[in-house]
């Protein structure tokens, strides 16, 4: 695999990397909702038209492969996703750990690039992650859609308690 490769894919991976951890940092002063959670995979689930490209296509070994690898990555950011309830709504916890684990999965991809690069085709290659982002993004958002239900009927059950300040007289 060229140098130019490596290190253009490497930069590319970086700025997402970053750009998630932004996104990620600004949901949290938002409410969440069930759209914000199911929305992103199914926008992601374009890029299976990839697949349409016979090069792109890797093995099913690999396919299972990549989607078992993603589905441990999965693990983490499903740890380390958390809701509260602030003022009435459901939010997001901010978690310290996510741009810590983001930037440990930027490493373990760049490592896996290096070691299986070589032997694996671009096209194909770029496959496999796709579908390891994909293992990793789909249980860690049902995860976050469960608990977000969970505490929405929790809150339905025990609504939070009005404060009710007397009018100054």
């Amino acid at each position: 695999m060229s140098d130019t490769y490596i290190l253009l894919s490497t930069i590319g991976a970086a700025f997402m990397a970053t750009i998630a951890i932004i996104v990620r940092l600004k949901a949290t002063k938002r409410p969440a909702s069930a759209k914000k959670i199911i929305l992103p995979p199914i926008f992601m689930s374009t890029g299976f038209l990839m697949f349409l490209y016979e090069p792109a296509r890797p093995a099913w070994w690999q396919v299972i492969e990549a989607l078992a690898v993603g589905m441990v990555f999965s693990i983490l950011l499903i740890k380390t996703s958390n809701f509260e309830i602030k003022r009435n709504q459901i939010y997001l916890k901010r978690s310290k750990a996510f741009a810590f684990i983001l930037v440990g999965l930027l490493i373990a991809r760049i490592v896996f690039k290096l070691l299986i690069g070589d032997s694996v085709q671009f096209e194909e290659l770029a496959g496999m992650f796709f579908l390891l982002a994909y293992g990793m993004i789909i249980p860690w958002r049902i995860s976050m859609y469960r608990s977000y239900r969970k505490l929405e009927a929790e809150m339905k059950t025990n609504p939070p308690k009005k404060i009710i300040v007397p009018a100054e007289t």
